[in-house]
């Protein structure tokens, strides 16, 4: 029961930390990962995303450079993105130089 409550748990944070900067989705696979030592659904579930991510990445691997570097600036921009939205809704915090441009 214990590594059910706690895999849930690294699960439930970093679904909610996915769209924030971070290791949102490395948090979640290493709650399947507790999870997994556990149930067999959540083993399943850590297969699919192994192979799927080991898809990904090979055929990304495949593609040209200029592929490459535009899907890297997408995933930049969609980061900062989501950065500057947050810091939008939650406000600038107080540790933040007041010479960065944002929201005072």
């Amino acid at each position: 029961m214990a590594v059910g409550v706690v895999g849930g748990v690294v699960v439930a944070l970093g679904l909610v930390t996915i769209p924030l900067p971070g290791p949102g989705w490395l948090t979640v696979i290493a709650g399947l990962f507790v999870l997994a030592s556990e149930f067999f659904w959540a083993e399943r579930l850590l297969d699919f995303t192994r192979r799927h991510v080991r898809a990904w990445t090979e055929w990304l691997g495949r593609q040209p450079s200029w592929v490459r570097m535009v899907v890297g600036a997408g995933t930049a921009a969609f980061v900062y993105g989501v950065l500057v939205v947050t810091l939008h809704m939650t406000g600038v915090p107080d540790w933040v130089p007041g010479w960065v441009p944002l929201w005072r």
